[in-house]
């Protein structure tokens, strides 16, 4: 998680949203001018499953002033390989939308 949230924080454009004291293994960003669906289907394509929407949770999008957002999640078994993975996805995202 430490370092997904470390990767993540470097992209340009990209915001990680909530910075809780005790967080669990999720995280929800978003990408500067590209909808949260988008970058679902395109990391998608690119082999890695996200989630994209709401999340039920339309009072904390409301807060955070965002329609949705992308939401990757971790387990004990997700490697560092499968983060950059996301990473190289994300780069994918900023290609198409520039």
């Amino acid at each position: 998680l430490e370092y997904a949230k470390g990767r993540l924080s470097e992209l340009p454009g990209v915001s990680l949203l909530g910075h809780p004291e005790h967080q669990a293994s999720v995280l929800s960003f978003v990408m500067d001018g590209v909808h949260p669906h988008d970058i679902g289907t395109i990391l998608d394509t690119e082999g890695v499953a996200i989630r994209a929407g709401h999340h039920c949770a339309q009072p904390l999008m409301q807060r955070f002033g965002v329609p949705s957002t992308a939401r990757a999640s971790f387990c004990a078994f997700n490697t560092r390989d499968e983060v950059d993975a996301l990473i190289a996805g994300m780069g994918k995202v900023r290609e198409v939308f520039g």
